[in-house]
């Protein structure tokens, strides 16, 4: 029996999700970035979990994205094997 994973905590899941939905776009971190008015270094740290991220940024980047809200904040939205 394989071991119980631990659940994703919201920061985690809206960094994945965020991630891979620029990466989707085809957006590099820079380009991102420069799209929303941010810096790099703050979408990076966004998309590591390091960054507490303000509930209007995450408005902004899905915006951004042309995503919505919800979904970069859904645990379900990308599954991706080997990647927490």
């Amino acid at each position: 029996m394989g071991k119980a994973s631990k659940p994703l905590s919201a920061r985690d899941v809206f960094a994945r999700n965020l991630r891979q939905s620029r990466r989707m776009k085809d957006l590099s971190q820079e380009a991102l970035a420069l799209q929303a008015g941010l810096s790099r270094t703050y979408v990076s740290e966004v998309e590591r979990g390091t960054r507490n991220i303000a509930i209007d940024n995450m408005g902004l980047l899905a915006e951004t994205l042309g995503v919505s809200l919800r979904d970069l904040v859904d645990p379900g939205m990308f599954k991706v094997l080997g990647e927490n």
